[in-house]
């Protein structure tokens, strides 16, 4: 077989186009397999940014396919975020419930973080149950439960006792192994760089 960098652009079209042709065999042959459709439970955890970042992104794209989504926030509840102002505009597609208290740091009142997160679990319950919800994300969900404000065994039979066809998705750092265990899709983001590091400041469009 000739050297690559003897080879004329036409000879390197159509080595390109046979083993992008044998790729795309190999590929339908694999998706061929796929046929289970069902709910999924997703997991965004780590210490990287992204996790909400990543979960209200999939809100836009289950409300651009017409997908009801509920939004149960557990910790930012009080913060405003430019997201929060693009999904406002979707009244008929996005539910959200900001009911968060801040993090246990800030309130440093733990039988109110406890009441704050049982309240936003029940929200939740509410939407997880009610059948025009197609996608639920339970932002920060994994800071209550780092902190045992809420009944993990509890969580984790709502999960596993969900619609067939509803998708969950928790966000947050320090995701339980339980939760990681029953859920079908988990993202760690991890952390490389951050300018927080820097000294720089959480900024405008970027954090929130």
């Amino acid at each position: 077989m000739a050297k690559k960098e003897d080879m004329t652009e036409e000879e390197l079209n159509e080595r390109h186009a046979e083993k992008m042709a044998k790729k795309k065999a190999a590929r339908d042959k694999i998706l061929a397999t796929k046929t289970i459709e069902k709910g999924l439970v997703i997991v965004h955890t780590g210490k990287g940014k992204g996790k909400s970042t990543a979960a209200m992104g999939l809100a836009v794209r289950a409300i651009g396919n017409g997908m009801k989504v509920g939004m149960v926030q557990f910790v930012k509840g009080k913060w405003e975020t430019g997201e929060r102002k693009v999904l406002e505009h979707f009244p008929d597609l996005c539910v959200m419930k900001a009911m968060g208290e801040g993090f246990s740091w800030e309130t440093q009142d733990r039988a109110r973080d406890i009441e704050a997160a049982r309240q936003a679990w029940e929200a939740a319950k509410e939407m997880i149950n009610d059948p025009s919800y197609k996608v639920i994300i339970l932002d920060e969900l994994n800071i209550v439960l780092r902190y045992e404000n809420l009944p993990l065994d509890e969580v984790i039979a709502t999960l596993q006792a969900k619609p067939e066809m509803l998708h969950v998705v928790v966000t947050g750092r320090n995701a339980k192994d339980e939760l990681i265990d029953i859920a079908d899709l988990v993202t760690d983001m991890t952390q490389i760089k951050h300018p927080f590091r820097s000294g720089v400041k959480a900024q405008v469009g970027i954090e929130f």
